[in-house]
């Protein structure tokens, strides 16, 4: 996962309004309801159905690290759909993204002024247009650079140019040398 999917993922994160389960035997009994079946969630995480089954009665109260993180991260994954998917359409349809970020911003704009990359930290909302973009990009797969790419432009349109307000003749605006990215809808 890139940085700007991760962010996404926190933001998802913070929206539960009930803490996923936290014992081996919750999250298991979590993905047995999820999946339907034992042999589907053994398949799901590269165990063996008699491993769930174990973990499911309590038989087994820990997981190896490698499967208790895959276990984990199935979890939250699918814990809680329809809160993440409320708010990402609330921010998609009127509530916009707020990102904070610090990094090294780059721009091309007109002969005479500086075009020099610095790092800058930057808390800025992005109108509902721009969470929209982004939401759609990591849907059907973008790359980290295309997603970098769509916060980059709002950055453009709502910091840098002020609603069209100054630097006119800013044409492209880059994100680059990440130090932190998050993300709030």
């Amino acid at each position: 996962m890139g940085e700007i999917e991760d962010a996404i993922e926190r933001a998802d994160r913070e929206a539960f309004t009930k803490d996923p389960p936290k014992t081996l035997k919750g999250q298991i009994g979590f993905l047995i309801k999820q999946f339907g079946s034992a042999k589907a969630v053994a398949q799901e995480l590269g165990v063996t159905a008699d491993s769930v089954n174990r973990y499911r009665r309590g038989a087994r109260k820990h997981a190896r690290a490698d499967v208790a993180a895959k276990i984990d991260d199935t979890v939250k994954a699918r814990w809680q759909p329809l809160v993440r998917k409320r708010r990402q359409k609330q921010a998609a349809a009127s509530g916009g993204i707020t990102v904070e970020t610090r990094a090294r911003f780059g721009y091309s704009a007109a002969v005479g002024t500086t075009d020099d990359g610095r790092f800058r930290r930057l808390t800025v909302h992005l109108p509902a247009t721009y969470a929209q973009r982004l939401f759609d990009a990591r849907d059907t797969g973008a790359s980290d650079q295309q997603m970098r790419q769509i916060i980059a432009e709002g950055f453009k349109e709502v910091y840098f140019q002020d609603g069209g307000g100054r630097a006119m003749g800013l044409s492209d605006v880059e994100i680059n040398d990440i130090d932190y990215l998050d993300l709030d809808y």
